[in-house]
Protein backbone atom coordinates (compact mmCIF):
# COMPACT_ATOMS: atom_id res chain seq x y z
CA UNK A 1 0.00 0.00 0.00
CA UNK A 2 1.86 3.32 -1.16
CA UNK A 3 1.51 6.41 1.02
CA UNK A 4 -0.32 8.88 -1.43
CA UNK A 5 0.55 11.93 1.16
CA UNK A 6 3.80 11.98 1.70
CA UNK A 7 6.13 14.71 0.89
CA UNK A 8 7.80 15.44 -2.90
CA UNK A 9 11.57 14.49 -2.52
CA UNK A 10 13.35 17.63 -0.92
CA UNK A 11 15.22 19.63 -3.39
CA UNK A 12 18.98 18.94 -3.26
CA UNK A 13 20.32 21.96 -0.70
CA UNK A 14 22.26 24.54 -1.77
CA UNK A 15 25.79 26.38 -0.46
CA UNK A 16 25.31 28.81 1.60
CA UNK A 17 27.69 31.80 -0.05
CA UNK A 18 27.10 31.15 -3.75
CA UNK A 19 30.84 32.18 -5.75
CA UNK A 20 30.41 35.69 -7.21
CA UNK A 21 30.14 35.73 -10.69
CA UNK A 22 33.49 36.07 -12.90
CA UNK A 23 34.99 39.36 -12.87
CA UNK A 24 35.02 41.10 -15.57
CA UNK A 25 38.13 42.68 -16.72
CA UNK A 26 38.25 46.23 -18.49
CA UNK A 27 39.24 45.72 -22.95
CA UNK A 28 41.96 47.99 -22.01
CA UNK A 29 43.19 47.56 -18.59
CA UNK A 30 45.21 51.24 -18.17
CA UNK A 31 45.16 54.00 -15.76
CA UNK A 32 42.85 56.78 -16.61
CA UNK A 33 45.79 59.12 -16.93
CA UNK A 34 47.52 56.98 -18.98
CA UNK A 35 44.69 56.23 -20.99
CA UNK A 36 43.97 60.64 -21.01
CA UNK A 37 47.61 60.86 -22.41
CA UNK A 38 47.18 58.27 -24.98
CA UNK A 39 43.59 60.04 -26.31
CA UNK A 40 45.64 63.28 -26.45
CA UNK A 41 48.90 62.27 -28.20
CA UNK A 42 46.20 60.47 -30.90
CA UNK A 43 43.68 62.99 -31.18
CA UNK A 44 46.29 66.13 -31.55
CA UNK A 45 48.06 63.48 -34.38
CA UNK A 46 44.52 62.72 -36.02
CA UNK A 47 43.91 66.83 -36.06
CA UNK A 48 47.49 67.72 -37.49
CA UNK A 49 47.46 65.24 -40.19
CA UNK A 50 43.97 64.75 -41.08
CA UNK A 51 42.13 67.96 -40.48
CA UNK A 52 44.24 70.73 -40.09
CA UNK A 53 45.59 72.59 -43.68
CA UNK A 54 49.21 72.63 -43.89
CA UNK A 55 49.18 76.06 -43.04
CA UNK A 56 47.38 75.47 -39.65
CA UNK A 57 49.91 71.94 -39.11
CA UNK A 58 52.88 73.83 -39.44
CA UNK A 59 51.44 76.72 -36.72
CA UNK A 60 50.59 74.41 -34.20
CA UNK A 61 54.27 72.86 -34.73
CA UNK A 62 55.84 76.05 -34.06
CA UNK A 63 54.20 76.93 -31.19
CA UNK A 64 53.84 73.33 -29.75
CA UNK A 65 57.56 71.95 -30.35
CA UNK A 66 60.49 72.60 -28.83
CA UNK A 67 62.80 74.46 -31.04
CA UNK A 68 65.93 75.18 -29.47
CA UNK A 69 66.78 78.28 -31.09
CA UNK A 70 63.81 79.92 -29.49
CA UNK A 71 65.72 80.14 -26.49
CA UNK A 72 69.21 81.50 -27.81
CA UNK A 73 67.84 85.43 -27.73
CA UNK A 74 67.44 85.37 -31.73
CA UNK A 75 63.93 84.84 -31.11
CA UNK A 76 61.41 87.32 -28.91
CA UNK A 77 60.14 85.72 -25.99
CA UNK A 78 56.48 84.89 -26.18
CA UNK A 79 54.08 82.08 -24.12
CA UNK A 80 54.78 78.91 -26.41
CA UNK A 81 58.77 79.96 -24.73
CA UNK A 82 57.07 78.69 -21.61
CA UNK A 83 54.63 76.08 -22.80
CA UNK A 84 56.87 74.28 -25.42
CA UNK A 85 58.75 72.75 -23.22
CA UNK A 86 56.03 70.17 -22.04
CA UNK A 87 53.52 70.71 -24.70
CA UNK A 88 56.41 68.95 -27.46
CA UNK A 89 56.22 65.93 -25.54
CA UNK A 90 51.98 65.49 -27.08
CA UNK A 91 53.19 66.18 -30.59
CA UNK A 92 54.41 63.51 -33.32
CA UNK A 93 55.92 63.38 -36.28
CA UNK A 94 54.37 60.23 -38.17
CA UNK A 95 51.84 57.61 -37.13
CA UNK A 96 55.05 54.97 -36.61
CA UNK A 97 56.83 57.75 -33.74
CA UNK A 98 52.91 57.64 -32.67
CA UNK A 99 52.64 54.11 -32.41
CA UNK A 100 55.81 52.93 -30.80
CA UNK A 101 55.69 55.69 -28.60
CA UNK A 102 52.25 54.90 -27.10
CA UNK A 103 53.35 51.42 -26.64
CA UNK A 104 55.85 51.94 -24.39
CA UNK A 105 53.71 54.57 -22.63
CA UNK A 106 51.21 51.98 -22.08
CA UNK A 107 54.06 49.41 -21.05
CA UNK A 108 56.21 51.45 -18.64
CA UNK A 109 53.59 54.00 -17.77
CA UNK A 110 50.68 51.75 -16.19
CA UNK A 111 52.87 50.46 -13.60
CA UNK A 112 54.53 54.07 -12.69
CA UNK A 113 50.91 55.54 -13.19
CA UNK A 114 49.30 52.76 -10.33
CA UNK A 115 52.16 53.68 -8.23
CA UNK A 116 52.45 57.08 -7.75
CA UNK A 117 48.64 58.36 -8.57
CA UNK A 118 47.36 60.59 -11.05
CA UNK A 119 49.03 63.94 -10.09
CA UNK A 120 52.19 62.85 -8.65
CA UNK A 121 52.13 60.88 -12.67
CA UNK A 122 51.35 64.01 -14.28
CA UNK A 123 54.17 65.92 -12.34
CA UNK A 124 56.51 63.44 -13.75
CA UNK A 125 55.40 63.81 -16.97
CA UNK A 126 56.10 67.27 -16.81
CA UNK A 127 59.51 66.81 -14.86
CA UNK A 128 60.87 64.72 -17.50
CA UNK A 129 59.84 66.51 -20.22
CA UNK A 130 61.62 69.07 -19.48
CA UNK A 131 64.42 67.62 -18.31
CA UNK A 132 64.83 65.57 -21.99
CA UNK A 133 64.97 69.08 -23.80
CA UNK A 134 67.10 70.37 -21.25
CA UNK A 135 69.50 68.06 -21.82
CA UNK A 136 69.03 67.97 -26.06
CA UNK A 137 69.17 71.98 -25.67
CA UNK A 138 73.02 71.92 -23.71
CA UNK A 139 73.79 70.43 -26.84
CA UNK A 140 71.61 71.76 -29.79
CA UNK A 141 71.71 75.42 -28.79
CA UNK A 142 71.67 76.76 -31.85
CA UNK A 143 68.85 74.31 -33.74
CA UNK A 144 65.91 75.09 -35.53
CA UNK A 145 65.25 72.10 -36.08
CA UNK A 146 61.29 71.45 -34.09
CA UNK A 147 61.30 68.76 -31.20
CA UNK A 148 58.41 66.44 -30.88
CA UNK A 149 57.62 63.51 -29.17
CA UNK A 150 56.60 61.63 -25.53
CA UNK A 151 60.03 59.78 -26.08
CA UNK A 152 61.58 62.18 -23.39
CA UNK A 153 59.00 61.46 -20.90
CA UNK A 154 58.94 57.58 -21.35
CA UNK A 155 62.14 57.24 -21.12
CA UNK A 156 61.87 58.79 -17.56
CA UNK A 157 59.69 56.23 -16.74
CA UNK A 158 62.27 53.73 -18.12
CA UNK A 159 64.66 55.00 -15.53
CA UNK A 160 62.46 55.32 -12.56
CA UNK A 161 61.35 51.70 -13.18
CA UNK A 162 64.77 50.08 -12.92
CA UNK A 163 65.10 52.14 -9.39
CA UNK A 164 62.38 49.53 -8.80
CA UNK A 165 64.06 46.69 -10.42
CA UNK A 166 61.32 46.27 -12.81
CA UNK A 167 59.59 44.63 -10.13
CA UNK A 168 55.94 44.74 -10.33
CA UNK A 169 53.29 44.12 -7.45
CA UNK A 170 49.47 42.88 -8.79
CA UNK A 171 48.38 42.48 -4.90
CA UNK A 172 45.55 45.23 -5.19
CA UNK A 173 44.67 44.13 -8.71
CA UNK A 174 46.53 46.74 -10.50
CA UNK A 175 49.80 46.30 -11.60
CA UNK A 176 52.23 48.37 -10.32
CA UNK A 177 56.19 49.00 -9.69
CA UNK A 178 55.97 47.01 -6.19
CA UNK A 179 59.13 47.63 -3.14
CA UNK A 180 60.50 50.33 -2.19
CA UNK A 181 63.08 52.69 -4.89
CA UNK A 182 65.89 50.72 -4.58
CA UNK A 183 69.49 52.63 -3.69
CA UNK A 184 71.60 53.02 -7.07
CA UNK A 185 74.20 50.59 -6.21
CA UNK A 186 71.94 47.87 -5.84
CA UNK A 187 70.21 48.82 -8.95
CA UNK A 188 73.69 48.42 -10.72
CA UNK A 189 74.23 44.89 -8.89
CA UNK A 190 71.33 43.75 -10.43
CA UNK A 191 72.11 41.81 -14.14
CA UNK A 192 68.65 41.49 -15.26
CA UNK A 193 68.91 45.50 -14.85
CA UNK A 194 72.15 46.21 -16.17
CA UNK A 195 71.38 44.34 -19.45
CA UNK A 196 68.46 46.20 -20.09
CA UNK A 197 69.88 49.96 -19.48
CA UNK A 198 72.95 48.64 -21.74
CA UNK A 199 70.36 47.40 -24.38
CA UNK A 200 68.79 50.75 -24.16
CA UNK A 201 71.63 52.87 -24.42
CA UNK A 202 73.21 51.05 -27.51
CA UNK A 203 69.66 51.04 -29.27
CA UNK A 204 69.25 54.85 -28.48
CA UNK A 205 72.68 55.27 -29.47
CA UNK A 206 72.48 53.46 -32.71
CA UNK A 207 69.41 55.29 -33.80
CA UNK A 208 70.27 58.56 -33.21
CA UNK A 209 73.93 58.39 -34.71
CA UNK A 210 72.64 56.27 -37.64
CA UNK A 211 69.26 56.98 -37.81
CA UNK A 212 68.30 52.90 -38.26
CA UNK A 213 64.06 53.41 -37.64
CA UNK A 214 61.77 52.17 -40.41
CA UNK A 215 59.76 54.51 -41.67
CA UNK A 216 61.27 57.53 -40.08
CA UNK A 217 63.21 60.16 -42.15
CA UNK A 218 63.97 62.56 -39.24
CA UNK A 219 66.18 62.27 -36.19
CA UNK A 220 66.10 61.13 -33.44
CA UNK A 221 67.03 62.91 -30.72
CA UNK A 222 68.65 60.01 -28.53
CA UNK A 223 69.79 62.68 -26.22
CA UNK A 224 66.52 64.15 -25.16
CA UNK A 225 66.01 60.50 -24.29
CA UNK A 226 69.28 60.52 -22.26
CA UNK A 227 67.67 63.44 -20.26
CA UNK A 228 64.65 62.21 -19.44
CA UNK A 229 66.03 58.63 -18.41
CA UNK A 230 68.24 60.41 -15.79
CA UNK A 231 65.40 62.63 -14.53
CA UNK A 232 63.44 59.14 -14.19
CA UNK A 233 66.66 56.98 -12.72
CA UNK A 234 67.33 59.51 -10.07
CA UNK A 235 64.44 62.14 -9.33
CA UNK A 236 62.00 58.78 -8.89
CA UNK A 237 62.06 58.96 -5.24
CA UNK A 238 60.44 62.52 -5.11
CA UNK A 239 57.68 61.65 -6.94
CA UNK A 240 57.36 58.36 -4.80
CA UNK A 241 54.01 58.31 -2.75
CA UNK A 242 55.34 55.22 -0.59
CA UNK A 243 58.63 56.22 0.67
CA UNK A 244 57.92 54.67 3.72
CA UNK A 245 58.75 51.15 2.57
CA UNK A 246 61.51 49.79 3.35
CA UNK A 247 63.24 46.56 1.72
CA UNK A 248 62.95 43.17 3.24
Amino acid sequence: MTNTDAPPPAAPEQSEQEAPPPRREPVFNLPRVVMFFIAVCVGIYVLQFHVLTMAQDYAVLIRGAFIPIRYSGAVPIDIYTFTSPVTYSLLHGSFAHLAVNMVWLGAFGSPLANRLGTARFVLFWVAASIAAVALHYVLHMQDQSPLVGASGAISGMMGAAARFGFRIDRSSGRAAFGGPVLPVRVVLMSRGVVTFLTVWMVINLITGLVGLVPGETSQIAWEAHIGGFLLGFFGISAFDLDRRRRAA
